[in-house]
């Protein structure tokens, strides 16, 4: 059974920095692509960061955190983390990790991963 457990959130001012850690298990965790998507009171869940199979030499990033976020993985703890630097108001909401059920690709698409987190809360106040 897979499981994603997310940690590291918590309640900042705006321009400081967050790490955001996400703990896989249940199977080979470096087969398969890792996302970090969010959702915000009252809005839709949306694509935040992406990251390849393996090495990781392929990541996305949605536009609004193009530049100040980073995803990144360690296969060997079985963790992707997401890096949020220079932190905004806008920037608050529910991060959740995700992973694909059967690709090494990373994707955009809130649909495309199958395995999803709890969430762990974010909060940024101006």
């Amino acid at each position: 059974q897979v499981q994603l457990v997310e940690s590291g959130g918590g309640l900042v001012q705006a321009g400081v920095s967050l790490r955001l850690s996400c703990a896989a298990s249940g199977r080979t965790f470096s087969n398969y692509a890792m996302g970090w998507f969010r959702q915000a009171p009252g809005k839709e869940r949306e694509f935040v960061a992406a990251i390849s199979w393996r090495s990781g030499s392929t990541t996305y990033y949605a536009d609004s955190v193009k530049g100040r976020f980073t995803i990144s993985r360690n296969n060997a703890k079985n963790t992707v983390y997401l890096q949020m630097n220079s932190l905004k108001p806008e920037d608050t909401a529910v991060y959740y990790c995700a992973t694909r059920g059967s690709s090494g690709l990373p994707t955009m698409g809130v649909r495309d991963y199958d395995y999803w987190g709890q969430g762990t809360q974010v909060t940024v106040s101006s």
